[in-house]
């Protein structure tokens, strides 16, 4: 089983009746269902509003793949709480932003720059795979549409990904790299930009498509290191040489 734990901040899912009616459940909700589809996940949901900022360490050193939403309230999730994602990432722990993410605590402390771009409300975008052998692309057509999405625009500050699967062209002539991976010590990182609070992403299947492949692909591979080390090398492979 992979250890899937989708943290949301909970905040327009209980405030604004656009995103209760659409996502009656919230936001985490509608991740999961997609999630579901894949029999080998144990899902669980956590929000910014649960004790210890919905990130304890109980539930962060027994999570395989972190998925994080979040958009009006990053500046509540202290610091602390952030290195020590950064940290399991580069152990071997998978993390995947989503949209509004790409301001959040972890992924900025992950990626090192501003993560800053360019935005507009409710336009049409089409997303091209670029990358049509990666894992994450497996099974996505070649192109696929989404009536309404907020509009994300280049410049995108962020380090050059390994790769980019999808790149988003808006009806504003905008484009995007919207689907980003990194590698950060022994841990791999997705970022994903569709999913717009207000827009029915999160019910689409193909997005649910690309979030499984994701999961499958940012779970570790083996074990997550129980700590970054620096070890002095007594036993090197040229010691049974020496005189």
């Amino acid at each position: 089983m992979i250890r899937v734990t989708i943290w949301n901040e909970n905040v327009h899912d209980r405030e604004d009746d656009r995103v209760k009616a659409l996502y009656p459940e919230g936001l985490h909700g509608a991740i999961r269902d997609l999630l579901k589809q894949d029999e080998e996940l144990e899902i669980t949901l956590t929000t910014l509003d649960a004790p210890e900022h919905g990130m304890p360490d109980e539930l962060l050193n027994n999570t395989d793949v972190l998925i994080w939403w979040g958009h009006v309230a990053h500046a509540d999730l202290p610091w602390e709480i952030a290195d020590k994602i950064a940290d399991r990432v580069h152990r071997g722990m998978g993390f995947i932003g989503l949209h509004s993410a790409h301001l959040s605590r972890p992924f900025t402390r992950l990626m090192g720059t501003s993560c800053s771009l360019r935005w507009l409300d409710d336009t049409r975008e089409h997303l091209w795979c670029t990358d049509p052998t990666h894992p994450i692309a497996k099974g996505i057509p070649p192109v696929f549409t989404l009536e309404k999405e907020e509009m994300y625009g280049e410049f995108f500050d962020i380090p050059k990904p390994d790769s980019v699967i999808f790149t988003g062209w808006f009806s504003t002539g905008n484009v995007f790299r919207s689907g980003c991976t990194f590698s950060r010590g022994h841990g791999k990182v997705f970022y994903f930009q569709p999913g717009h609070e207000t827009n029915p992403t999160f019910k689409n299947e193909i997005v649910g498509q690309i979030l499984r492949n994701a999961v499958r692909w940012a779970a570790p591979q083996k074990d997550i290191i129980p700590e970054i080390e620096c070890p002095w090398e007594t036993e090197y492979i040229e010691k049974k040489y020496e005189k």
